[in-house]
C-alpha cells in the first residue's frame, strides 16, 4: 500500500510535539520555554542575529519572536543593538547572564537526551538527522522558501552546523 503524505506529516508533528513536551520537562525547572530556549540556542554566535533571520530560524511569527526577545531582554539574557553594516536592521546578543543561562540549559537538555534520541541509537539518530534535513530543504525549496514564520521551518541549520531542533 502506497503511504499518503498525511502519514509523513502526522508522524513528524507527533514526534515534534512529543520531544518538545519533553525538552519543556526539563526547562520548566529554569522557568523556559522551549521557543526561548531555541532562541538562545541559535544566539550562540558572537556576532548577534537579525530579528528576520531568528524568525526563520526559530520557526516563529515575527510577532512573537518580538514579544518573547522583550521578555529576553527583561531578563537581561540579550540586547538589541544597530547592526553597522546596516543601521536599519537590529541584531539580537546574548548577554553574559544569556551566554551563562544558555551554557546551564544545554547542560539540562542534554542530560535528559543524552547520546542518540530517545528510542534511538546514535547510530540511527545520525541516519535520521541527515534525513530530516534533506527534506527540509527539499519542502524550502519546492515552496520557494518559507518566509512567512509559519512554523514551517526556514533554514535547515542553526549558526553551528547543528540541525535546528536538535537538541545539543
Amino acid at each position: 500500500m502506497a503511504r499518503q503524505p498525511q502519514d509523513l506529516l502526522h508522524l513528524l508533528t507527533r514526534a515534534e510535539r512529543l520531544a518538545a513536551r519533553r525538552i519543556q520537562s526539563v526547562l520548566d525547572a529554569y522557568d523556559c520555554s522551549v521557543e526561548a530556549w531555541r532562541v538562545l540556542d541559535l544566539l550562540s554566535g558572537d556576532e548577534g542575529r537579525s530579528m528576520t533571520a531568528l524568525a526563520e530560524d526559530a520557526a516563529l511569527p515575527a510577532p512573537t519572536l518580538t514579544k518573547l526577545i522583550d521578555q529576553l531582554v527583561d531578563q537581561n539574557l540579550v540586547f538589541r543593538r544597530v547592526d553597522p553594516a546596516d543601521r536599519r536592521r537590529v541584531l539580537v546578543q546574548l548577554t553574559p547572564r544569556g551566554l551563562r543561562r544558555r551554557r546551564q540549559l544545554s547542560r539540562a537538555v542534554r542530560a535528559e537526551w543524552g547520546p542518540g534520541s530517545p528510542g534511538l541509537t546514535a547510530d540511527e539518530e545520525d541516519q535520521l538527522m541527515p534525513l530530516l534535513g534533506r527534506l527540509s530543504g527539499a519542502l524550502v525549496d519546492s515552496n520557494g522558501g518559507d518566509r512567512g514564520g509559519s512554523g514551517g521551518g526556514g533554514a535547515t541549520t542553526a549558526p553551528a552546523g547543528t540541525p535546528v531542533g536538535r537538541a545539543r
